[in-house]
């Protein structure tokens, strides 16, 4: 009797260590960075971005029909609408940007997420997927068995998972990466290279660093940039439009 009593306390013991981590996991997790005030004055619409907000935050060009789309994920335990600017610039030059909502916050726990956008525009001919550090490592891993329709990948600040090799596929690549990144290394974005597909485009930012990806303010382990949020934007739009430009 005595033992069977132990062996209780035990298991209860457990269970409630189990319970109480389980429950500051999702605390955590769902007490995200961001976002910024700037990044919700982007989710208004204007004269070239419809904006519609919801799980996924949509935004058209208002004039004409977007062909190509870009499906975006975003960063482990930042908010998703922190990226809003970002893909509300993109939209303005003409392309479908899809901010999809993971749930925790975190894009591991559905990495598939793109596939349900692409279900609903059929519209769309020429689909880029991509995210945000952890946000990246997921789009990429699903892009790794996406359908034909895919046919870019986009990483900010990120690199494919090392299951997931990419470098026989007919797939086009564009790695971000800012220079004084303070979670991703420059050596670990050139090591990931070998995964990509010959001919995969990288750009560094010189001065950016890995918060500035979004609207979501300061990041831990994070060093300082050199250059202005704004400017690492502007760059990273610069750079992705011309990705997007080549996939029509």
């Amino acid at each position: 009797m005595r033992t069977l009593r132990r062996s209780l306390k035990i298991t209860v013991a457990v269970f409630i260590v189990l319970a109480v981590a389980g429950v500051g996991f999702i605390i955590w997790a769902e007490t995200p960075l961001g976002p910024m005030s700037e990044a919700l004055q982007a989710l208004n619409p204007d004269d070239k971005v419809k904006v519609t907000t919801g799980d996924w935050l949509v935004f058209q060009p208002v004039n004409g029909t977007a062909h190509t789309g870009f499906i975006f994920y975003p960063g482990g335990r930042v908010d998703y609408k922190s990226y809003a600017p970002l893909a509300h610039e993109i939209a303005a030059e003409g392309y479908l940007v899809i901010i999809v909502h993971m749930p925790l916050n975190l894009a591991v726990f559905s990495p598939n997420a793109a596939q349900g956008v692409i279900d609903v525009h059929t519209e769309i001919t020429s689909w880029a997927v991509g995210g945000h550090s952890l946000g990246g490592s997921m789009a990429a891993q699903y892009v790794s068995s996406s359908p034909s329709s895919v046919k870019a990948l986009i990483l900010l600040e990120s690199y494919p998972a090392s299951g997931n090799d990419l470098s026989k596929r007919q797939l086009k690549v564009l790695t971000i990466h800012g220079s004084r990144d303070g979670l991703v290394s420059s050596t670990q974005i050139d090591d990931s290279l070998k995964q990509l597909p010959q001919g995969a485009m990288r750009v560094e930012i010189q001065g950016g660093n890995h918060a500035q990806c979004g609207w979501y303010g300061l990041q831990p382990g994070d060093m300082d940039a050199t250059i202005s949020r704004e400017e690492q934007q502007r760059q990273i739009v610069q750079a992705t439009v011309e990705f997007l430009i080549g996939l029509t």
